[in-house]
């Protein structure tokens, strides 16, 4: 893989600043968040007056932790625009969520926020090792999603080319990588996984094509699936981190010169790890749920709002600002079974560890008896599917999900291509089980 270090001079002053200057630019824009959200947002005023907490008693970062926190239904309970600290008038682009669960979640950003979320994009990018010039293959989903448009304009504002493909369609995405030769892709890991898949029924080698980087985003994803994709593709695999809440895309990056864990750009958003039973603050390096506070945002503040990812805070490296570890898994999609926590990402590992198994698989939890029991779909690689190889892949997937996970699980090993492929975000996990 080529050496993407980015040049010390192409970085900004504030990602190499003392921790002093962090903290002290930190404490400054944090009061004027508290204040604003306070003033101009009628739920944070009743919140903050019911905790008998004022903005003017924020003297230091530690007193954040006398604020109310912010969680997803307070969005849906102030739909659509209740939350929003400016006059509508003033916000120039809304974004939403799908609203599967209930109603959406919508979010409203500023001119200025809509620049400021450029700039960190931008900031991502040159973390990740993209360059002025450079052509960047954008197959995050366009439209009320934040990551398509979010990534544009970043793309944009670092003076790179941008390749506006979305999601879907991935003969064609295949097609363009091979034509237009992008440097960089921006896309969730398991739809990379697909064009991977793509670049195998076109005959064409992934090595010799012409990305030098990845940037995965979205949804959780290990470093056995980094380890996968940079030898397919001889590419750098890096983080990138954001909510449509907070952000979007872009409140955190790894550097590709380290890859250990997401920099955080702490000039622009405050982060929390707390207990996610207690709500009570943990010390940097324990692991809890990761909480964030706003500290420029004008259009829609939030105030320790809880992400439900669970991670821990980590020293800078490549940069000053702190590190989040990659995300494990999130409080709300962790899989609790016969008294047992789960995640998909330890079930991700351990496929990616077994030979004759595409890296391909959903989760589906079931009722047997009594008992609620979860069966593993995958699929077998062309070169094992025959009935032995399927079967000397599923004993040794079983066996090491025992191993790692401490329950016995029910494996399908089906043929090449039968598991449900994704163009987004993956859906993991189909919980089967009756509704109590």
């Amino acid at each position: 893989m080529k050496d993407l270090t980015p040049l010390k001079s192409d970085l900004e002053p504030i990602e190499v600043a003392s921790r002093d200057e962090i903290e002290a630019l930190q404490l400054e824009r944090l009061k004027w968040s508290l204040k604003h959200a306070y003033e101009n947002v009628p739920m944070y005023k009743q919140r903050f007056d019911a905790a008998g907490v004022h903005p003017d008693d924020l003297k230091s970062l530690k007193d954040l932790a006398k604020f109310p926190f912010t969680e997803k239904n307070d969005l849906r309970d102030n739909y659509p625009f209740g939350l929003f600290a400016v006059p509508r008038e003033q916000i120039v682009r809304l974004h939403a969520s799908s609203g599967t669960t209930g109603k959406p979640t919508v979010v409203g950003y500023t001119s200025g926020d809509i620049s400021n979320w450029a700039d960190l994009i931008a900031r991502s990018l040159r973390a990740s090792g993209t360059r002025r010039g450079d052509i960047v293959h954008n197959a995050y989903g366009y439209g009320l999603f934040t990551g398509g448009l979010g990534a544009h304009y970043g793309i944009e504002r670092l003076g790179a080319t941008a390749v506006p493909v979305s999601g879907g369609m991935t003969p064609r995405q295949v097609t363009l990588i091979q034509d237009f030769k992008p440097t960089t892709i921006m896309v969730t890991p398991s739809y990379m996984l697909n064009i991977l898949e793509q670049f195998h029924k076109d005959g064409i080698d992934p090595r010799e094509c012409s990305l030098q980087v990845g940037v995965f985003g979205a949804e959780p994803w290990t470093n056995a699936m980094r380890h996968e994709v940079e030898q397919a593709f001889d590419m750098h695999a890096v983080d990138i981190y954001g909510l449509s809440e907070i952000m979007g895309p872009g409140v955190a990056n790894e550097c590709v010169e380290t890859k250990d864990g997401l920099h955080i750009w702490e000039d622009h958003f405050y982060p929390e790890i707390i207990d996610p039973t207690t709500g009570e603050p943990v010390e940097d390096g324990q692991m809890g749920e990761l909480v964030f506070t706003t500290l420029t945002k004008e259009g829609l503040p939030m105030v320790r709002y809880r992400t439900r990812d669970l991670t821990r805070l980590l020293p800078g490296t490549a940069r000053s600002m702190r590190r989040m570890e990659k995300i494990t898994g999130r409080s709300d999609d962790m899989i609790i079974l016969r008294g047992v926590n789960v995640f998909p990402t330890q079930i991700e590992e351990a496929l990616l560890a077994t030979g004759g198994l595409a890296p391909h698989f959903q989760i589906e939890l079931y009722r047997a008896g009594r008992m609620d029991a979860m069966r593993v779909h995958v699929e077998s690689t062309p070169d094992a599917a025959n009935e032995a190889g399927k079967a000397a892949a599923e004993r040794m997937l079983s066996k090491r999900i025992k191993d790692t996970v401490g329950i016995s699980t029910e494996i399908v090993v089906a043929d090449p291509g039968t598991v449900a492929r994704s163009e987004g975000k993956a859906q993991r996990v189909l919980d089967n089980r009756p509704k109590e």
